[in-house]
């Protein structure tokens, strides 16, 4: 996969086939692109998930912020379709290995995420990847009709 240009196609198969979403480095503070970014994935009638270690057990836009990837899973006792990382690029491959841990379908960056080895070990693990794209802004392009169809 040429992670610096990727089909329409594709992305908008990712966008439309998952249900749940994982977003790793939640906030809840309302001025934070991830707080955005989670409420209205939710909006939007995706499954969400916070995960955040520093806002673990409490809530963020009505959900449970959850410690990792790894208490999510144990928690929910199920596969979650999408791992969001708002983090930094080097601590995309911590994340990545988690999302394969528990079975994730896709590990999606947001802007400014790469990371080049945590795509080739998720990659190679079988999931799909997209590197430094916003789900929202993949969304407002003017192909995009929702996600159920």
């Amino acid at each position: 996969m040429n992670h610096d240009d990727y089909p329409e196609d594709y992305l908008r198969g990712i966008l439309r086939e998952v249900r749940s979403i994982a977003l790793v480095g939640a906030s809840p503070k309302v001025e934070r692109p991830s707080n955005y970014v989670f409420k209205a994935l939710l909006d939007e009638g995706y499954e969400m998930f916070p995960v955040n270690p520093g806002q673990a057990e409490r809530e963020i836009h009505g959900q449970i912020c959850h410690f990792s990837l790894l208490s999510l899973y144990k928690s929910l006792g199920r596969h979650i379709d999408m791992v969001d990382i708002f983090r930094s690029s080097d601590a995309a491959l911590s994340v990545t290995k988690e999302a394969i841990e528990i079975g994730a379908k896709v590990v999606w960056m947001q802007l400014d995420v790469r990371n080049d080895a945590a795509a080739k070990l998720a990659e190679d693990a079988g999931l799909k990847v997209v590197m430094n794209r916003c789900p929202l802004i993949e969304m407002s392009r003017s192909t995009w009709t929702g996600r159920l169809n």
